[in-house]
């Protein structure tokens, strides 16, 4: 069975910092390229970041560059998002998948507030 299991959500204050992860079972992580989307109260999907599935290449939307991490352990079978200068926009339920979206999990609460 298939399964993406996210953590390390919670209520932060704005400017502060959250390091979400993402430990995947049931497939061969290390063959796939893995992404974060994040979805906010009343808005669609949104693509937050991507890394190669051997970990060298990544990608990020403009909205989180700079501030945003992502990493992944093969061996560990698990994905990372360090998110820092958190603000209140990136308050959302965060999620892990396969790059494309073949597998999600089901996601973790993030919210940003003072």
């Amino acid at each position: 069975e298939v399964q993406l299991v996210e953590s390390g959500g919670g209520l932060v204050q704005p400017g502060g910092s959250l390091r979400l992860s993402c430990a995947a079972s049931g497939f061969l992580f290390s063959n796939y390229d893995m992404s974060w989307v994040r979805q906010a109260p009343g808005k669609g999907r949104e693509w937050v970041s991507t890394i190669h599935s051997g970990g060298a290449g990544t990608a990020y939307a403009d909205s989180v560059k700079g501030r945003f991490t992502i990493s992944r352990d093969n061996a560990k079978n698990t994905l990372y998002l360090q998110m820092n200068s958190l603000n209140t926009e990136d308050t959302a339920v965060y999620y892990c998948q396969t790059y494309g979206g073949l597998y999600r999990g089901q996601g973790t609460q993030v919210t940003v507030s003072s």
